[in-house]
């Protein structure tokens, strides 16, 4: 049987990306993205928890999240699971870390300030817009539905 890998987040990064260029040329950006969950507790009350999700995204993926998200920044994430391990050059034996290689990245929600706040009124990162888009408005009683 053929394993399946496929991790979707929602969160907010902890930190700003980190770009870093690999010995062969590639780009890779590491970044961590603040998952919340709220639940309730055996006494029926409600609490929160937060679970801290390390991704990584290569090529110009990477290098467009390492120009546009901040700490802060809202994001819906998309990747494979990947496990790394490695051996700990300070004696720590052997070591590995579980993360999502990015193959997808959606901004979500308001841009946030550095302290957390809204930007509301801020510029959004540009979007991929195609150049032969009308700017005319939309009539909506074309619209069939």
């Amino acid at each position: 049987m053929r394993g399946f890998s496929k991790a979707i987040i929602t969160g907010n990064l902890t930190r700003d990306p980190e770009l870093r260029t690999t010995p062969n040329g590639a780009s890779v950006c590491s970044f961590s993205v603040a998952v919340n969950r709220v639940f309730k507790d055996s006494n029926g009350e409600q609490k929160e928890a937060v679970s801290y999700i390390d991704c990584s995204a290569w090529g110009k993926l990477g290098e467009m999240i390492s120009q546009y998200a901040k700490k802060g920044s809202g994001v819906l994430v998309s990747g494979r699971l990947d496990q790394r391990s490695w051996e700990d050059k300070n004696g720590g034996g052997k070591r590995s870390r579980v993360e999502i290689v990015v193959e997808d990245f959606n901004f979500v929600g308001a841009p946030r300030d550095n302290n957390g706040g809204s930007n509301a009124g801020s510029e959004p990162a540009p979007a991929d817009v195609p150049d032969d888009v009308p700017e005319e408005e939309i009539d909506l009683s074309d619209v069939p539905f």
